[in-house]
């Protein structure tokens, strides 16, 4: 499970093998055992011996900001990664398998953004007809990703237009399938500028701590990156390996909307945008790790949503070091 700590003036301690949150009058114990991250997503305090018990057993501890973007995270100083994993992810950036994989990554996250539609489609028969145009223009862009070949460093504009042309497309119809007083004009980040982004944001800042941590966990350096380089001076690799499960945060939002949840309680009125308030990010946050705890059947095994990113990363890091040529390292879209 994910510990959130989202009162201010928390305080996290230990007790005995129990991460003890305390917040005013209450308070709860907690199982190292069965933590797998802490995220602090407000002003709090955190006891030296928490950190420590934290540490000993890979619990790794998360600090978001206002939007839900990590900013920073407690970790063991023990390197995670081999020298080979480091030097298999610099080097595949300059062969054919770094573009497979690159192209793998965009297309089943459209693919995944398809899946969706297709499951809302079934829902919102009224809309039918708009819902399955946007499917057939996601369908060319997953097929024009097919055609791209060469190397990374040459395509890669050409990749993020694609990706940025098919974005554009899904979530204009994800938009005309919102309750009209919440529909929107576009992706906007931080700040939002409604209150559908203001929870997508959000959603896909905690995801960007679970793709991390999966990647140290695998022994993936997050810094390299394929698709997203070096040069934004962040997570290129988080960037890269987070694109298949953006629909999943998508369709939790969605859902939220659907059942009626979202409030204009929920969100705080800033000068350009909103921002998601306490109430707003228990009702995100309860929803997140319910759908993250659902098993699902994998690559041929009952799996929980939240270990299939990990399980991706270690096939990654597996494939890196175990397959040594270009020529035969397996192609596999995570």
């Amino acid at each position: 499970m994910q510990l959130i700590i989202n009162t201010p003036g928390a305080y996290l301690h230990r007790k005995d093998a129990m991460f003890s949150v305390k917040a005013g009058q209450q308070e709860k114990s907690f199982s190292v055992y069965k933590v797998s991250s802490i995220m602090i997503s407000t002003a709090a305090s955190i006891s030296t011996d928490a950190i420590k018990l934290a540490i000993e057993h890979n619990v790794d501890v998360i600090f978001l900001d206002k939007y839900g973007e990590p900013y920073g995270r407690l970790w063991h100083s023990r390197p995670c990664s081999t020298t080979l994993i480091r030097r298999r992810q610099l080097e595949i950036a300059e062969l054919d398998v770094g573009l497979d994989l690159v192209l793998g990554w965009i297309k089943q996250k459209i693919q995944n953004q398809v899946d969706l539609l297709l499951d809302l489609r079934d829902r919102r028969t009224r809309q039918s007809s708009e819902i399955t145009q946007t499917i057939y223009k996601l369908r060319e862009f997953i097929e024009k990703l097919s055609s791209v070949t060469g190397n990374i460093e040459d395509k890669r504009n050409q990749i993020m237009g694609l990706e940025g042309n098919s974005s554009r497309a899904y979530f204009a119809i994800v938009s005309q399938l919102m309750p009209k007083e919440f529909q929107f004009n576009g992706r906007s980040r931080n700040p939002a500028k409604d209150e559908f982004n203001s929870l997508l944001n959000y959603g896909y800042g905690v995801l960007y701590g679970i793709v991390e941590r999966s990647c140290l966990l695998a022994g993936l350096d997050p810094y390299i990156g394929l698709l997203h380089t070096d040069n934004y001076n962040k997570k290129s690799l988080v960037f890269d390996l987070i694109e298949p499960y953006r629909a999943w945060v998508d369709e939790i939002v969605i859902s939220i909307f659907a059942e009626g949840k979202v409030q204009p309680s929920l969100f705080r009125k800033l000068e350009n945008g909103f921002l998601l308030d306490k109430p707003g990010k228990a009702i995100l946050l309860e929803s997140f790790n319910n759908y993250f705890d659902k098993t699902l059947r994998y690559r041929n095994r009952n799996i929980k949503r939240k270990d299939i990113i990990q399980f991706d990363c270690h096939l990654l890091a597996n494939q890196l070091i175990d397959k040594k040529d270009e020529d035969v390292l397996e192609k596999e879209t995570i």
